[in-house]
Parts: structure tokens; sequence; C-alpha cells
């Protein structure tokens, strides 16, 4: 027994002398020009400019506002044309943009006339996105230059999507499609949802996929409602996720690039393991050269309406 203990004691002092003070650098904040910006198919330009902040910075909204950059020059072009893009703000937006905004911005339009928030765009329609085109983004901001460019693709079709009631409840349902995936070419996706009369699509949780494991093949799958955890009639119970019978909605499948694709992917997978202790630290990928972060992504969509009805 006492042999036992002297074995432990000698190895706790011998582990102990082998103990190691760590240093780690910490790198210190750096201020980067932050790139939202986007071009759909018979659509403008839409580009938001923000810089990072510091983390330990105030987190008010004077301070949000604050990062919003105003004073950049940023132009677009298709190879052919180059427009330089315009500032609209939203507490002074022309009449009949207002559901637009909303749709850019994701708040009510009274919230949005109360703040100075500035997008970059265009209303030149020889700017507005067409299938097939590569589009290139310039900015110019502070003495640099940054560049970058997204190609709008052919848009993918589904071979049908139709509504069918639950077994157990026949008022509601959901969607369900078919999507052919082409087998020559690797394809990403973006799916939203709206009903419609309303002014802008909402995404469900992941809606970003690619072809990764489905490569050429034909499915079938599933579309639940996510505007439904919005109303407050449904959202707590058993109808959540599901289409009211006689609902018109809208559907919008969207393809886009490889590194646009890989830029929202790592984003959502940030924003829903943020703060677990447990999850793999994820560095978002930019297609921005010169330095920013960020995206400028090209979409091209498929529309499909569907009224919910046997």
């Amino acid at each position: 027994m006492e042999l036992r203990i002297l074995i432990f004691l000698a190895a706790a002092v011998l582990l102990g002398s082998c103990t190691k003070e760590v240093k780690i650098a910490i790198p210190g904040y750096q201020n980067q020009l932050v790139v939202d910006g986007s071009i759909r198919d018979g659509e403008p330009p839409i580009v938001l400019l923000s810089t990072t902040q510091n983390i330990y910075a105030p987190t008010d909204i004077s301070s949000y506002l604050s990062s919003f950059v105003s004073d950049a020059v940023v132009s677009v072009s298709d190879g052919t044309t180059t427009v330089q893009l315009i500032q609209i703000c939203t507490d002074n937006l022309p009449s009949g943009t207002e559901a637009y905004a909303e749709a850019i911005f994701g708040l009510p339009i009274d919230q949005l006339q109360q703040l100075h928030l500035c997008v970059y765009t265009s209303i030149d329609p020889s700017i507005f996105g067409q299938i097939g085109k590569t589009y290139s983004l310039t900015i110019n901001h502070g003495g640099k230059t940054y560049t970058s460019s997204t190609t709008l693709e052919s848009p993918s079709a589904l071979g049908y999507l139709k509504w069918k009631a639950q077994p157990n409840n026949p008022t509601y349902g959901y969607l369900y499609g078919f999507l052919n995936d082409n087998p020559n070419h690797n394809d990403a996706y973006m799916w939203e949802l709206k009903y419609l009369n309303d002014g802008f699509f909402t995404k469900p949780f992941g809606p970003y996929f690619n072809d990764q494991f489905f490569n050429g093949l034909s499915f079938e799958f599933t579309a639940y409602n996510p505007m439904s955890y919005a109303d407050t009639a449904v959202a707590n119970s058993s109808n959540a996720g599901f289409f009211h019978l006689g609902d018109t909605v809208v559907y919008r499948l969207s393809k886009m690039g490889q590194k646009e694709f890989q830029f929202f992917d790592k984003k959502t997978n940030q924003l829903f393991s943020a703060g677990s202790p447990f999850a793999t630290p994820i560095n978002v990928p930019s297609n921005i050269s010169g330095g920013a972060l960020g995206v400028w992504a090209g979409f091209s969509s498929w529309y499909d309406t569907v009224i919910c009805q046997p």
C-alpha cells in the first residue's frame, strides 16, 4: 500500500513539473469593409456596405447605423455596359418602393422610415439582371478598390409542385414537389415562399442547399410553411408549418454559383451554432477580392404559384 502511494506521489510530481504556461496572441481588431450585394434576373443590383465592429463596441442602434458606409463609389458591369450605382435611403424612399425596401432589410416600412439605411442600386434597366450574363462589381472606398463577379446561371424548374392535405386534418396540408437535377453541372439552390399578396419572400430554416449528395438524381421532396411561425393563430399549434386549405402560395427556387453557396451555407451554420461550446469554429468565405468580407451573389429564379386545394 505504501509503495502504491509513493508511486502515485512521484507521478503527480513528475506531471506537475511538465506543465508549461501557454500564451496565445489574439489578433487585434481590424476594420474591414463588409459587402452584402446581389443581383437577380429582371431586377436591379442591390449593394449594402458596412464596416466590421469591434466585439467590445456598443451594440445600440446608433452604433449599428454608424457602421453603414455611404461614401463609396460603386459600379456594376455586364461586360458591355457599366453603370455607377446611386444611393436610395429608407427615410426618403421613392413612391412605390416601400415593399421592395421591406424585402431588402426585412423590417416593416414604418420602422424603416424612422431609420437612415441606404443601399446602392440603379433604376437603369440596362443593368438589370439577365440570365447567362456575368456581372462584375467594383467598389472604391477609403483609397482601396474591391472587386467581385457573379453569373446568373440558367434556372432549374421543378417537375411539379402540389398541395396535399394531412390525413387527420383536411384543412391543413403541405407542399410536395419533384426535382430533376442536372447530372452535367454542380448546382446550388435557395428556396423561398410567400403568400400571393405578400410583399416579400420568407426563407425557411436552412434555405440553401447544393447537389453534392444527389447530383443527377430525380426525387420528390416536401416543403413546409415558414410564414406560419409568424402567425399567432397557429404558431404554437399542431398546424404550424402547414398550409391552410385555400391559401395561394408562391414558391421561388433560385440558382447560384458554388462560391456564393459556400458563403451562405457557412454563414447560416455559423449563425445557428454561435455560442455552442461544442461547435466547430467556422470561417465564412468571401468572394470579394481586395480585403473586404461578404458576398456578391447572382440569383436566377424559377417561380410557381400553388393554390392549396385537393
